[in-house]
């Protein structure tokens, strides 16, 4: 299979790409919604604007504001919501940073769904959740799905579309797995024919271990990223990941809640711009 252009970016990066995140609004039938869909969608357009126009390498849309979260199959009103916001996505891409690249999340663990508004969208890759082994989340069990996500994207044709997979993931218990090393897991998920694996700290805006970094990134041609708590003040201890997920310290404040900040947003890009892989 030709190398997904994401993963070839990964790789082939002198220094880690910046991912950002769009934490859209809360959808329709979500117990915190409060806009219309054009105002999340004028929202959305206005954020990824604003990353696009300050250098960031791909941002990623995850509707984190639909707490509590429940575990899939997403409801078809989120779904669609999510495909209307990758559209916006998508065009503010084109408008402002054509060849960027971008991403999708559908909590909880709606893998499925995210794959499919990816290929319908043109989005490059999804972030999964339980997509090998399994673990227990704030919204329950939650089984890995390697084998029928990825015989659902050969059946899609989105072969084109990559999966990122957290692994020993966040807000998320462990125990069942505690004597498979993150490693281990890491081996695991290139063996199961992921393409690439992400890091992540014990909850939203924490910070990932360093220890844990250096264990994954001996898996060899498989890029490895970090998914929390990546800022200014600590960026350079995990400089040699492949990639970022920022989202936090892009916000007013380092609040995720918060509005875009296009001051931390450049000061940081400035920052990485000076990081070597190696």
């Amino acid at each position: 299979m030709v190398q997904k252009i994401v993963v070839s970016k990964l790789l082939n990066s002198t220094r880690p790409l910046v991912f950002a995140m769009i934490h859209v609004p809360a959808l329709p039938g979500t117990p915190s919604n409060t806009l219309p869909m054009p105002a999340i969608l004028k929202k959305v357009r206005k954020e990824a604007d604003t990353y696009f126009k300050n250098g960031v390498d791909g941002v990623i849309v995850e509707n984190m504001h639909d707490v509590p979260y429940v575990k899939p199959p997403a409801n078809p009103e989120i779904v669609s919501a999510m495909a209307l916001a990758s559209d916006q996505l998508v065009k503010s891409r084109d408008a402002h940073h054509p060849g960027a690249l971008t991403g999708i999340q559908i909590l909880a663990a709606a893998n499925r769904e995210a794959l499919a508004v990816a290929h319908t969208t043109g989005l490059d890759f999804i972030r999964a959740e339980g997509f090998i082994y399994s673990h227990v989340a704030d919204e329950g069990w939650i089984d890995g799905c390697a084998g029928e996500l990825l015989r659902y994207r050969s059946a899609i044709k989105a072969d084109h579309v990559a999966v990122f997979t957290d692994i020993k993931k966040k807000h998320s218990a462990h125990s069942v797995t505690s004597d498979v090393s993150i490693q281990e897991m890491a081996r695991d998920a290139k063996f199961n024919c992921a393409d690439g694996a992400i890091v992540t700290g014990s909850a939203t805006g924490n910070a990932a271990s360093t220890r844990e970094l250096a264990q994954v990134l001996e898996v060899e041609e498989f890029p490895i990223l970090i998914g929390s708590g990546v800022n200014g003040k600590n960026a350079r201890d995990f400089q040699k990941a492949h990639g970022f997920i920022v989202g936090s310290d892009f916000k007013i404040g380092g609040d995720w809640k918060n509005d875009l900040d296009a001051t931390r947003i450049s000061k940081f890009i400035r920052q990485i711009n000076n990081l070597k892989r190696e």
